[in-house]
């Protein structure tokens, strides 16, 4: 096999890298159309109540949006290093470019943009996916990046999670965003039952679950940092060492569950110390009050309460009875 124009003619060229997940744009455009939906509506609210409507509902739905959506990030843990590396197996060609390495709950993503981005008469502009749920096969998806020649440095990063390496982080990185992910989907249904208690309305019950909500995101968060007891391989490009710290979904989540925890333990406290404050808040005194004005406007008719209230009149005896 010979090299032409620097590129290897029986192997295919790469993948066009991806500008976003196609499941977060499903979730993020979910959660949009039903905040639209209430942004449609909401002018028919009156008063103050079209504040407290629009507070409850657009928190309710930025908490269960980044419920959903950080399990299909890919960046709970996150490194870039830039570094003069080789660029292909069995070439002499060596390119100045970004490695990423980005570690998402199902999965790891590895980039390589080059520096410039037209090098060696390649477009050097990678982003490779290596899935590690319980459906996917980590290995088969190395191995094939093997079979296409993708650039050296993917598959060296590649290689450091795959259940042969000497790392051994394969099985904790896999097993660690499995149980991550379903303790996530337990907060998402909490997230709902309190949305339903809310409604009925039971607050200090819908409190409850907002806490219930909070511990279960903070325990997505300690499944997953349990990766972090086996000890990373060592990752250079020559002089240049790549290292990876928690990434931006691992800390929006741990915002958004220290969040329903503020949120929850208000409501409680509310609910306990300042009743009629926390039914302002969720508009319950208009409806107590159009109960008792609708209560006020009875009509009565007089004849029948005349007749029942007067005193019966004595009867007097006629002079046919004597």
């Amino acid at each position: 096999m010979t090299l032409f124009d620097g590129v290897y003619p029986f192997y295919p060229q790469q993948r066009k890298s991806f500008v976003f997940d196609v499941s977060i744009i499903i979730v993020i455009i979910v959660f949009l159309t039903l905040a639209c939906s209430f942004l449609i509506i909401i002018p028919g609210i009156r008063g103050r109540a079209r504040l407290y409507w629009l507070i409850r509902v657009l928190l309710s739905l930025v908490i269960g949006v980044v419920i959903v959506a950080v399990q299909y990030t890919r960046d709970w843990e996150s490194g870039w290093v830039t570094a003069n590396t080789s660029y292909k197996s069995f070439s002499r060609a060596s390119v100045n470019a970004d490695i990423g390495l980005h570690v998402g709950l199902a999965g790891v993503n590895i980039t390589l943009v080059g520096n410039p981005v037209n090098q060696v008469n390649e477009t050097i502009k990678y982003n490779e996916h290596f899935a590690w749920s319980f459906d996917a096969d980590y290995d088969r998806s190395y191995s094939e990046g093997l079979e296409k020649g993708l650039p050296s440095p993917i598959l060296y990063l590649a290689e450091k999670f795959t259940s042969q390496s000497p790392c051994g982080v394969h099985n904790q990185y896999r097993i660690s965003g499995h149980y991550a992910s379903a303790v996530l989907w337990v907060a998402f249904c909490t997230w709902l039952i309190s949305n339903i208690l809310f409604s009925m309305p039971a607050l200090v019950y819908g409190g409850y679950m907002v806490l219930v909500t909070g511990t279960f995101m903070i325990f997505s968060l300690l499944s997953f940092s349990t990766v972090r007891n086996s000890p990373m391989c060592a990752i250079k490009f020559g002089p240049a060492s790549l290292h990876i710290a928690y990434g931006g979904s691992f800390w929006l989540t741990l915002v958004v569950g220290l969040l329903c925890f503020v949120i929850g333990v208000t409501v409680v406290t509310l609910h306990f110390f300042s009743l009629d404050l926390l039914k302002t808040f969720f508009d319950l005194h208009v409806d107590d009050a159009e109960e008792c004005q609708e209560m006020t406007e009875v009509y009565v008719n007089r004849r029948i309460t005349d007749s029942t209230l007067s005193p019966p009149q004595p009867s007097t005896p006629s002079p046919k009875s004597i």
